[in-house]
């Protein structure tokens, strides 16, 4: 039997390479598309000597792709993009041409290829200031430039699933963690973040009270959810993707262990954001396996990679969310 492709658009990234380690391990033949601006190739050093996976360094914001050395896929995975949200306040152009019109080429590249599917990252980011659990059908209230083009690069992908038929499903992400979480790039992914100050035998900066809570989820469950909304009947569908079990912010700094500052809330953040799944474990028959606990604990035997990672003082993210504060205080 012909072994089935897939491509991984991002797949050097935090996600994307997981998913690229989940395929593999179901003997896919993976061609990465990346242009290793967030991604980094030590995420796939693993599979150097894999003759099923192929790299391509490329940026999806260039409109045409050499398809000739790209056929017969069956599916894609499209991480591709920025995804750090601070930063979109005051590179707002930058976010719309990769998240939006890099979706585009991603698209019309998945009709021109003839796919079997396509499944979106999305970011549960959309639905704003939430308090409560969030299904699928709740308003959307975009906060900031990241969950608008992130938004808008889901609603691309439905349109052109209405348009032009192509067979496509959406995850809505909540606040993915595990190994080779993002330490590069803008401040923003918490655990990293705290990984480099314990590190550095700093504070953990805890926003607010430390009371808000998130509902993270763990990369080889997210990684299964993409895999699952690929291969499933179920088309033009978004699926929330987390736990429903959110945890304080005060509680992963307790399980980090340190001492602690407070800095300011920032405002356009929800106080609590957590995943209705009940839809994503009904079509896709998925579930959440890792324990947030244990993931941590298991990510802190490994604290020592993140002793590259940029340190952030409170000092330097005041400086680094001025303009977050000046155009969202409000």
């Amino acid at each position: 039997m012909k072994k089935k492709t897939a491509i991984v658009t991002g797949g050097a990234g935090f996600i994307g390479s997981h998913m690229v380690d989940l395929l593999l391990s179901k003997d896919f033949k993976v061609i990465v598309i990346d242009n290793f601006k967030g991604g980094h190739l030590n995420n796939l050093k693993i599979h150097k000597k894999n003759k099923n996976l192929s790299i391509i360094k490329k940026d999806i914001n260039e409109n045409k792709f050499n398809l000739k050395k790209i056929k017969n896929i069956d599916f894609i995975y499209h991480f591709a993009g920025i995804g750090d949200i601070v930063p979109s306040i005051e590179k707002p152009k930058e976010y719309m041409l990769t998240n939006v019109q890099g979706t585009v080429n991603i698209l019309e590249m998945a009709r021109e290829l003839n796919i079997k599917k396509l499944v979106y990252a999305a970011s549960a980011s959309c639905y704003g200031k939430t308090n409560s659990e969030v299904k699928e059908k709740n308003n959307i209230s975009l906060e900031h430039p990241y969950a608008l083009s992130k938004y808008l690069g889901e609603q691309s992908v439905f349109h052109w699933n209405k348009i032009y038929k192509l067979p496509v499903n959406s995850i809505r992400i909540f606040n993915a963690y595990g190994p080779r979480v993002r330490t590069t790039g803008a401040y923003g992914a918490v655990i990293g973040v705290f990984f480099k100050q314990k590190l550095s035998k700093k504070p953990l900066t805890i926003v607010g009270s430390g009371k808000q809570s998130r509902d993270f989820v763990h990369v080889t469950d997210i990684a299964k959810a993409f895999y699952l909304a690929s291969t499933t009947k179920a088309t033009g569908q978004v699926f929330n993707i987390g736990t429903g079990k959110p945890q304080s912010v005060n509680h992963l700094a307790k399980l980090i262990g340190g001492k602690l500052v407070k800095i300011p809330d920032r405002p356009g953040e929800p106080m609590k954001s957590f995943a209705d799944s009940s839809k994503a474990r009904k079509i896709l028959k998925w579930k959440p396996l890792i324990n947030f606990d244990d993931g941590i604990r298991e990510m802190l035997k490994e604290i020592n990679k993140w002793k590259k990672a940029p340190l952030w003082t409170s000092k330097k993210i005041k400086k680094v969310t001025k303009k977050w504060f000046n155009y969202l205080g409000k």
